[in-house]
C-alpha cells in the first residue's frame, strides 16, 4: 500500500487527484466542526450522552461526531446511503429502473438523479423530525418558526454539500468519493476511542496489567482486521471456457476466463440492514423518552454479552439471524444466476462439466448459496468480537465490525482504484512512445 502512494506521488496527474481529495476532505472536517445558528448544544450533547441505545453511538460514528455536536453536517451522508439502498431495491420492483440500470451510463445517470431527489427528501424528513421533535425541549434557543426553518435549511444543506463533495472526489479526485466521506469521519472518531481504552484499562494501572492490557487490546485490533481483509479480498473464481468459432477465414474464441465471486457478496449491507431494523424501536423509545424501558435493553448490543444479565443476549441471536437473512436476501437480488447462465449461453461460454443454460444456473445457485454462507460467517465473527469484548470487559468504544468492515473495504478499494490509474498512465506512455 505505501509503495502505491509513494509511486503515485510520483505521477503528476495522480498526485493532483490524491491533493485534492485530501483538501475535500479537510472541508468535510471543518464542516462537522460549525455549529448550526441558533442551537443550544450543550442540551443536545447532554441528551445524547444519556443514550443508552447504540443506534445513535453508530451513527455518530458514521457522522465523524458531528451528530453528537450538532454541527453543520449532523446527517452527514446517512442520507445519500439510505436513499442508494432504496433505488438499488426499487430497481427489482420498477420495471423502468430495471431498464434504465441495464441502459449503461446514460441509464446510471438518470438513476443518479433521481437519488439526489431523495436523498434531500429523506434530509428534509430527518431535519425536520430533529428541529421539531427537540425544538420545544430545549434544543432551539428561541423555539420559533425561523429557528425551525434554519435548522432545517442548514442541515438539509450540510447533507447535499456532502453528496456533492463526494461526487467531486469521483469526477475530479482519486474515486470512491461517498465512501471515502464516510472513511474520514469513521477515522476521526478512533482517536477518541483508543483514548477511552486507554482510561479504563491502562491508566492507573499496575505495569504488568497495563502491559497486558495493551498487548491484548492490540491482538484483537489486528485480529480482527486480518479477518476482515481476508474477508474483503477473498473470492471463488469459477472457470469458464469459450468454444471456438469461425469468424470469416479465421477462427477466433477459445480462450479460458473466470468469475470472480465474492466472498463477502452482500458486504457490510447484512450488518447495516440487521442493525437497523433492531435499532429502529429503540430510536423511537429514546424519542418518545421510554429509553429505560426493559424491552429496549434486548435490542441494544451495549447490553449483550454481559456476564450478569445474560438475557439480554437474546437480541444478539435474533442479530445474527437477521444478519443470515440478509446476506441471503440481499445477494439474491444484485446477482441473478439465471441471467450469468443464459449471458454465457448467448456468448459461446460455459463452465466445463456443467451443460449450458438451466443446468449452469443451478451450479452458480448451488455455489453461491455456500459462498454466502461462509461470507455471512465470517462476517458476523467480524461484527461479533467487538461486541463480546464490550460486554464482558466494559470497552466502551464506537469502532466496531461494521466500522472496521467499512474501513478496510474502502481502503481497499481505493488503492486498487489508483493502481488502475497508474496502469492506464503507464499504458498511454507506452503508446505515446
Amino acid at each position: 500500500m505505501f509503495n502505491t502512494l509513494k509511486n503515485a506521488f510520483k505521477i503528476k496527474d495522480i498526485r493532483t487527484k490524491i491533493l485534492y481529495t485530501f483538501l475535500m476532505l479537510i472541508v468535510v472536517r471543518i464542516g462537522s466542526q460549525l455549529p448550526i445558528p441558533g442551537v443550544n448544544r450543550e442540551y443536545f450533547a447532554q441528551w445524547f450522552s444519556q443514550q443508552s441505545g447504540d443506534a445513535f453511538s453508530f451513527f455518530n460514528a458514521v457522522t465523524g461526531g458531528s451528530f453528537e455536536q450538532l454541527s453543520v453536517f449532523a446527517l452527514s451522508i446517512t442520507p445519500y446511503i439510505t436513499s442508494s439502498i432504496i433505488m438499488q431495491l426499487l430497481t427489482i420492483v420498477i420495471p423502468k429502473l430495471e431498464e434504465w440500470q441495464k441502459d449503461g451510463e446514460d441509464g446510471r445517470k438518470k438513476i443518479l438523479s433521481i437519488t439526489r431527489y431523495v436523498t434531500i427528501g429523506l434530509s428534509l424528513v430527518q431535519s425536520i423530525a430533529m428541529s421539531v421533535g427537540f425544538g420545544n425541549k430545549g434544543l432551539l434557543q428561541e423555539f420559533n418558526a425561523l429557528s425551525v426553518v434554519t435548522v432545517v435549511v442548514t442541515l438539509t444543506a450540510g447533507s447535499a454539500m456532502l453528496m456533492w463533495i463526494g461526487e467531486q472526489i469521483t469526477e475530479k479526485g482519486v474515486g470512491n468519493g461517498i465512501s471515502i466521506v464516510l472513511l474520514i469521519n469513521i477515522v476521526s472518531r478512533i482517536p477518541a476511542d483508543l483514548s477511552s481504552l486507554y482510561e479504563s484499562f491502562i491508566k492507573g494501572k499496575t505495569p504488568a496489567y497495563a502491559i497486558l492490557a495493551a498487548v491484548i487490546i492490540i491482538a484483537i485490533i489486528l485480529v480482527t482486521v486480518v479477518l476482515t481483509v481476508i474477508l474483503q479480498d477473498g473470492e471463488r473464481r469459477i472457470s469458464v471456457q469459450y468454444a471456438k468459432k469461425m469468424q470469416g477465414r479465421k477462427m477466433v474464441g477459445g480462450q479460458s476466463t473466470h468469475i470472480p465471486l465474492k466472498v463477502n457478496t452482500a458486504g457490510v449491507i447484512p450488518i447495516i440492514f440487521a442493525s437497523s431494523l433492531l435499532q429502529f424501536p429503540v430510536v423511537i423509545a429514546a424519542l418518545a423518552g421510554k429509553s429505560g424501558s426493559n424491552w429496549v435493553k434486548y435490542l441494544s448490543s451495549s447490553n449483550w454479552c454481559e456476564p450478569s444479565n445474560l438475557k439480554y443476549s437474546i437480541g444478539l441471536v435474533v442479530y445474527i439471524i437477521l444478519c443470515v437473512f440478509f446476506a441471503y436476501f440481499y445477494t439474491s437480488i444484485t446477482f441473478n444466476p439465471l441471467e450469468v447462465a443464459n449471458n454465457l449461453k448467448k456468448a459461446g461460454g460455459f463452465i466445463p462439466g456443467i451443460r449450458p443454460g438451466s443446468p449452469t444456473s443451478d451450479y452458480l445457485t448451488k455455489i453461491l448459496n455456500n459462498i454466502i454462507l461462509i461470507g455471512v460467517i465470517g462476517l458476523i465473527i467480524v461484527a461479533v468480537i467487538p461486541i463480546f469484548f464490550n460486554g464482558v470487559f466494559g470497552a466502551n468504544v464506537t469502532f466496531g465490525g461494521t466500522s472496521l468492515i467499512i474501513i478496510v473495504g474502502v481502503v481497499l478499494e481505493t488503492m486498487k482504484q489508483i493502481e488502475s490509474q497508474m496502469l492506464v498512465r503507464y499504458y498511454k506512455g507506452f503508446l505515446n512512445d
